[in-house]
């Protein structure tokens, strides 16, 4: 079993409960953790064989571009972009990161982590 992380993954999305966090929107960071079986990868040395790095980033990116509520239906949806996508995941961590949420005090970033066996 390998892993593949990707940190820091980073847009600017319209998520949030409050309208005005829909409006003026606000910087979020992705960090995934991927465990798969990617011994055949290893193997042929193709990027076919393994789980396509470009490929990830497009999935989190279609679902950063969907307006959510809250950062657990975001991780949940990167989860099951992901999953779908590659069927060699066994395992998926996903942490979502909110800068500067609007919560009356001083907070770098409001994060929430999903994790998710297959």
């Amino acid at each position: 079993m390998e892993t593949i992380s990707l940190e820091g993954l980073e847009f600017y999305a319209f998520h949030g409960h409050y309208e005005e966090e829909q409006k003026l929107g606000n910087k979020y960071s992705i960090d995934l953790e991927i465990n798969a079986d990617l011994s055949e990868a290893a193997n042929t040395d193709k990027l076919r064989d393994t789980i396509d790095y470009v490929i990830i980033y497009q999935a989190v990116k279609k679902v950063m571009e969907i307006k959510h509520r809250l950062l657990e239906n975001i991780a949940h949806e990167i989860a099951e972009a992901l999953s779908s996508e590659f069927k060699q995941i066994k395992k998926l961590k996903v942490s979502v990161s909110k800068y500067n949420p609007p919560i009356g005090g001083v907070c770098n970033k409001a994060k929430l982590t999903l994790e998710k066996t297959f």
